[in-house]
This record gives structure tokens, C-alpha cells and sequence, in this order.
């Protein structure tokens, strides 16, 4: 075994230690022992999610096509909270941390990575809980390819991860960012995907929605689902690209940031 691969692990038993502890810390600051203590971390997205479901369903809202509207619903409104919530988290996230950063191991990094890995948790459990109970009570029928929808899930993280790691930096140059993207989440929830398909629209309105990439992960998720009922539009090469260049700039910003923090 080479000397590097024994530093390197080292290291990252280290960042694993780091990001385990602030990730107890967290749970225990943000929903404490009492009550449901940690439940909260899927519940909470659960009852959003099952709330926007009953609504849909006794207004008994059309969405265009053939599909069951809970199906519908639970695609789409879960797809939303998994990347909205990463960035609402970690917005503002640094400077209530920063007595960590004394610790000589605890980076900026780390602090956020514990929040994301919280929130991108809490959503997917939310999800998988929400699409098992209903399938057991017959209200919808199994995902026909799961594969599809855990890669298009994954890709979703991943573009929310890089946006609320970008915005974390940028929130902490400017206050601006964080007055102005609590306004542009609301915004960008209908454009998302998550309330229409794609096939529904007129060509003109599908090439605008089809610039924002958390709308190919939405239908490529709800194709695993029910993609034998309609007709997806996603480009994932393009969605993945975005992460990529996202991801790459606010590993860039962050860089910077952390220079600039100074421990309370």
C-alpha cells in the first residue's frame, strides 16, 4: 500500500468523522429530543408533500394527461423540496458555524456538506416512505423502471447540492442573495416540472422550460414512473452539465470564501 493511498485515507476517515459528528449536531439543534426528535427530518417534507397531494386530488386538478394525480403529485412536489431545501438551508449557513472553524479539521466545506447530506436525506425518505404507503394502499402502481428514478434522483441532488453550494458562497459577499432567492424559489416552483409535463405545452413554452435542468430530471423521474402514459422531454447529458459547471464554479467560490472566514 502506497504511502498516498495511506494519507488519503486517513483523510478521508477524518471528513467522515467531521461530517458524522456536525450531522448529529445539526439534528439534535435544528429538532432536539423532544416529541419526534429526528422523525422530523422526513416528516416534515412528508406532511408538505401529502398536504399538496390532498389539495390536487379534491380540487381534482387536471395536469393534461392520463395519470393518477397522486402519482403526479408526489413526483413532482418531492422533486421540488429535494433542491429547494438544500439552498434555503444553507444560505446564511457560515457565520452561526463559525466557532467550528476553530476545530483545525471542521472546514466551511464540511458545515454545508452536513447540511445538504441532511436535507437531500430527509427528502429521499420522505419520498421513498410516501411512494410505498401509497402503493400499498393501491392508489398508485410501482415505478416501471426504479433504476431510472434513483439515476434521475441522483442527478437532482446533485444539481441541488451545487446550486445551494453556489449561493452559500455567493450569500456570504453579498446580502442580496439571500433577499432575493427566497422570492426566485417561488418563481422557479411552477417552472419546475413539477406542476405540468413538458408534452402538454405549446413547442414555443416547452424550449423555455427545457433551459432549466431540474425539469429534464423531473420527467426523467417520471418516466421511470409511468413512462409508458406520456411522452418525456429531457436532455440528462445537458442537466448533468449544468451540475458540472454549477459545482465547478462554487467549489471556486467557496475556495474564496473560506480564505476570508475568521473563527469566533
Amino acid at each position: 500500500m502506497s504511502r498516498s493511498f495511506q494519507s488519503f485515507s486517513a483523510a478521508f476517515a477524518i471528513q467522515r468523522r467531521v461530517i458524522w459528528a456536525l450531522l448529529l449536531r445539526e439534528m439534535l439543534t435544528r429538532y432536539g429530543r423532544h416529541n419526534i426528535g429526528f422523525l422530523w427530518l422526513f416528516v416534515e417534507p412528508m406532511l408538505f408533500t401529502l398536504g399538496v397531494t390532498t389539495l390536487w386530488t379534491l380540487t381534482k386538478s387536471a395536469h393534461g394527461v392520463d395519470l393518477p394525480i397522486v402519482a403526479f403529485a408526489v413526483t413532482g412536489y418531492s422533486s421540488v423540496l429535494l433542491w429547494r431545501n438544500m439552498s434555503a438551508r444553507t444560505i446564511g449557513a457560515i457565520k452561526p458555524n463559525l466557532s467550528l472553524m476553530y476545530h483545525r479539521q471542521v472546514k466551511v466545506m464540511d458545515v454545508l456538506l452536513a447540511r445538504l447530506l441532511l436535507e437531500a436525506a430527509g427528502a429521499t425518505i420522505s419520498f421513498v416512505v410516501l411512494s410505498l404507503m401509497f402503493i400499498s394502499l393501491g392508489w398508485i402502481v410501482p415505478p416501471e423502471d426504479v433504476l431510472q428514478v434513483m439515476g434521475g434522483w441522483v442527478v437532482l441532488a446533485w444539481f441541488g447540492m451545487s446550486l445551494a453550494l453556489l449561493l452559500s458562497a455567493w450569500a456570504e459577499q453579498s446580502e442580496l442573495v439571500d433577499k432575493l432567492w427566497h422570492p426566485a424559489s417561488y418563481l422557479l416552483f411552477p417552472l419546475s416540472g413539477a406542476a405540468f409535463l413538458v408534452d402538454i405545452l405549446p413547442p414555443e413554452a416547452q424550449r423555455v422550460v427545457l433551459f432549466l435542468p431540474m425539469v429534464h430530471c423531473t420527467e426523467f423521474i417520471r418516466q421511470g414512473y409511468f413512462g409508458s402514459k406520456f411522452h418525456a422531454h429531457y436532455d440528462m447529458p445537458y442537466a448533468m452539465l449544468w451540475c458540472a459547471g454549477l459545482t465547478v464554479i462554487a467549489l471556486a467560490q467557496l475556495r474564496k470564501v473560506s480564505r476570508e472566514v475568521i473563527p469566533e
